[in-house]
């Protein structure tokens, strides 16, 4: 192990090395100990703090303090270097086909994703504490192996992750960390983008209190398809890196506001690129879930609901406004009850409970006749004339 890390670390010097020579980036900063509010073109966190005093969020610097695991460091899983500590989980290599994703650079080709991506992310905020793991965690060692990670991944060691965030690219993965995360009572959060690239959703599952993956699976999972069957040879998924940021935007976004307790938190935020429409929903847990942990956790949450002191509702008796005021006004009816009486006709005989919003007034019996005028055979002339000499 010790020699791996000595092999890893040579490797970063290697490719920074590289860099230089191709006229890339310099040294990385050194990494900061505390975040400062000072207002100063060197502190990179000043903005950050700014959002403390403008009494959006209480602790900026509390974000020091969480450990997020990302599954799948791909066009979404990549935007996450505001956070300071990270587990980060894929078996792919970076391929030139990946250069549009806004991230990977064409040096990087041929390396692991979790590395390129440390790399990267390394340079950009020195401050980030890396756990790398290059494996699938859909086989059944990894599984076991990626379940004690984020059961144990803490920064205080022994503890949990405090999220897990799914961004990868097949239902398989999917499946596996719902599983996981039902099993350990773990919150996590979903995310996608569909194959034609211009749609995509972020979702908040905490199990037993919102609907897990396999509440409401997608066809090709409730159908028990092989997803692999599904994909052609020379096709291949659309990528579009503008729905991706955006995507990925909003699931950091949702994760910033779980993690340091500020605006509303999306259980379900969908995205259409074709009509800018963003819904939004939240999905109660499936009772007949096929995963049995999904339904051990559902009955854990009634059971803490039922727990929980009720909160009694008194009704308020809405107040008399203006009752008495000291300028003397009054509401006065335009017409009198007399008036109003002769505007409304009989109420009919209806059962208990259903009244009548208005009634229709009798007709009178003796209508007056209407006064008509004569007709004349002079001019319009002569008559104004008339008129005049009046």
């Amino acid at each position: 192990m010790a020699e791996l890390r000595r092999l890893q670390q040579r490797l970063r010097e290697l490719e920074e090395e590289l860099a230089r020579e191709r006229g890339g980036r310099g040294a990385p900063r050194p990494r900061i100990e505390a975040m400062s509010a000072e207002v100063t073109d060197s502190n990179p966190y000043s903005r950050l703090m700014a959002l403390k005093r403008m009494g959006i969020v209480q602790d900026y610097e509390k974000i020091r303090t969480f450990t997020v695991a990302v599954v799948g460091v791909g066009g979404v899983g990549i935007f996450f270097f505001y956070l300071i500590i990270l587990l980060l989980f894929d078996y792919d290599k970076v391929e030139l086909a990946n250069m549009n994703r806004l991230f990977f650079q064409p040096h990087q080709a041929g390396l692991s994703k979790v590395q390129a991506a440390e790399d990267t992310l390394r340079n950009i905020n020195p401050d980030v504490q890396f756990e790398v793991h290059n494996y699938n965690i859909t086989t059944l060692d990894n599984f076991e192996h990626f379940m004690d990670r984020i059961s144990n991944g803490a920064l205080e060691e022994g503890k949990p992750v405090d999220l897990v965030l799914s961004c990868v690219d097949n239902f398989e993965a999917r499946m596996a960390i719902n599983t996981a995360c039902n099993e350990l009572g773990q919150i996590w959060m979903e995310s996608g983008v569909s194959e034609n690239a211009v749609s995509g959703h972020i979702q908040l599952i905490i199990p037993g209190e919102s609907a897990c993956f396999a509440c409401a699976p997608p066809l090709v999972v409730a159908a028990n398809i092989d997803e692999k069957t599904l994909k052609r040879e020379g096709v291949c998924a659309a990528s579009l890196p503008t729905t991706m940021g955006v995507v990925a935007g909003i699931l950091v976004q949702n994760v910033l506001k779980y993690l340091l307790n500020f605006g509303t938190v999306s259980y379900y935020l969908g995205y259409n690129a074709m009509q800018d429409f963003f819904p939004t929903m939240a999905m109660k847990p499936n009772p007949q879930c096929s995963d049995q942990n999904c339904r051990k956790q559902q009955e854990i949450y009634k059971k803490k609901v039922a727990a929980q002191p009720k909160q009694e509702v008194t009704e308020q008796e809405e107040e008399i406004v203006h009752e008495d005021n000291d300028w003397g006004i009054e509401l006065v009816s335009e017409i009198s009850e007399d008036e109003l009486k002769a505007a409304s006709g009989p109420v009919p005989d209806l059962p208990e409970g259903i009244t009548v919003a208005y009634t229709i007034p009798n007709k009178e019996e003796n209508p007056v006749a209407e006064e008509t005028v004569a007709e004349s055979e002079e001019s319009l002339e002569e008559l104004m004339a008339k008129m005049r000499n009046l």
